[in-house]
């Protein structure tokens, strides 16, 4: 039976929550008004998430398994979950219970009154530290003010998603991903579900410093050009500060000023001229680097096995192109 939702966890490490969050879903798929599925995408786990998942995927019919053949990232195990996906309605969910499986109730019935996204806002976020929560929201504030898409804030990838909005979505095959800004970007019509986060139910997080870092960056230049902008002006101000500077000494050379002799001074204007160039250099090799990156056309991620899906609905193990070439058929 073809089912009319879709749940997409990605699963990376997380075999001490796994069982507390299975109780949950089954009987969240046992709350549903229509047939639904289950899809864990395991990012490369080292532990015994994938047996555990497969193992359920063999049991029970709802659930399907997909395994990849390493770690490719978040963004991209969501992508998988949700080409994958045969629902109406798409949710995306972490697997840690910080979003809770029964928010997914109140979503559907925004969903049913027409909203094609349907974003969970955390109202508060338990167990998170205060440095967490702080630079969270400076992120935010700074994305909203340099994108030109309006991206909301205390909002993450849980979210329900429409099958027309989420084709829209798989034909964006961009490889360095920020799916919420992504959504944001598709537009429809879009809506809340506010709800308090709990804190981590097992296990520690594995959003390590860095890679929140590096997710705010993909944010950034996913979104907006502002940084090569920043870098002309900051150039162009750069530049004109030293003829400026130039222009003084040449004056106070005409005047017979009794100037200092020495290198300290010319050994700092150099220093920060040419500091000022690496920087400016840097933020433009971000985006050569990023168009290098898509020019390549490797595929998204490759799988290493599946379970629970129907062959004649099974996509190939090698996915890169798939949703491009469906967009072009379509």
């Amino acid at each position: 039976m073809t089912p009319v939702y879709s749940l997409v966890i990605p699963i990376y490490n997380e075999e001490a929550v796994l069982p507390m969050l299975l109780r949950r879903l089954d009987a969240l798929l046992d709350a549903l008004d229509a047939p639904a599925e289950a899809i864990f995408v395991d990012d490369g786990s080292r532990d015994a998430s994938p047996i555990v998942l497969e193992a359920k995927a063999r049991a029970d019919r709802r659930y399907r398994f997909v395994k990849l053949s390493r770690n490719f990232g978040h963004q991209i195990a969501i992508t998988t979950g949700m080409e994958r996906a045969a629902g109406d309605a798409v949710i995306v969910m972490d697997a840690d219970l910080q979003d809770p499986p029964e928010v997914v109730l109140d979503m559907i019935a925004k969903w049913k009154e027409g909203y094609q996204v349907v974003y969970a806002e955390r109202l508060s976020r338990e167990g998170e530290s205060r440095f967490k929560r702080a630079a969270a929201g400076l992120f935010y504030r700074l994305l909203g003010k340099l994108s030109e898409v309006e991206i909301p804030r205390n909002v993450g990838d849980f979210r329900l998603v429409d099958r027309k909005a989420l084709d829209a979505f798989l034909a964006m095959p961009e490889r360095d991903r920020f799916v919420r800004g992504m959504f944001a970007w598709i537009g429809f019509r879009q809506t809340v579900a506010p709800f308090h986060r709990p804190p981590r139910a097992a296990g520690q997080t594995k959003y390590s410093l860095a890679k929140m870092a590096r997710l705010a960056v993909d944010g950034v230049v996913s979104f907006s050009d502002a940084p090569l902008r920043v870098a002309l002006w900051a150039g162009l101000a750069i530049s004109t500060l030293a003829i400026l500077y130039g222009v003084w000494v040449i004056a106070q050379w005409a005047m017979n000023a009794n100037l200092a002799r020495g290198w300290s001074s010319i050994i700092v204007l150099m220093a920060f001229l040419g500091g000022a160039n690496m920087l400016m250099t840097g933020v433009m090799g971000v985006y050569v680097g990023r168009i290098y990156a898509e020019v390549k056309r490797r595929p998204l991620y490759i799988v290493d096995k599946t379970v629970g899906f129907e062959a004649s609905a099974e996509a190939p193990a090698i996915r890169g192109e798939a949703y491009a070439a469906s967009a072009k058929r379509g």
